[in-house]
């Protein structure tokens, strides 16, 4: 199994166990969200994670970690092939996006 599939089974492995998750899939990959809230987008062997920020700095040190393309708080993690590490920490960030996206209140709109 390539990279890629292996980290969106993860990922979904994960996502099955989450309540209220929303999942929207477009060109960019599949889109995770809590109540309106993004967290996640899986594509390919990459994923992006939207995490509280002192989790994310820490996300920012480890291997193959960089900042995420949609802004501050994002960490993008790119995996090359079967590193079960990599796995893990993706199913790790993956659940405490999910815990801190149903923590951040929703922006309404009048």
């Amino acid at each position: 199994m390539a990279g890629g599939e292996q980290l969106q089974g993860r990922i979904e492995q994960v996502a099955a166990t989450i309540d209220g998750l929303d999942r929207r899939i477009d060109e960019d990959g599949v889109h995770y969200a809590i109540d309106g809230v993004p967290f996640s987008v899986v594509s390919g062997n990459r994923a992006s994670f939207r995490l509280r920020p002192d989790v994310a700095d820490a996300a920012l040190k480890t291997p193959d970690v960089h900042a995420g393309r949609q802004g501050p708080g994002w960490v993008e993690l790119e995996t090359t092939g079967a590193d079960q590490f990599a796995l893990d920490r993706a199913s790790s960030w993956f659940a405490a996006g999910a815990r801190f996206a149903s923590e951040t209140p929703r922006r309404r709109t009048h």
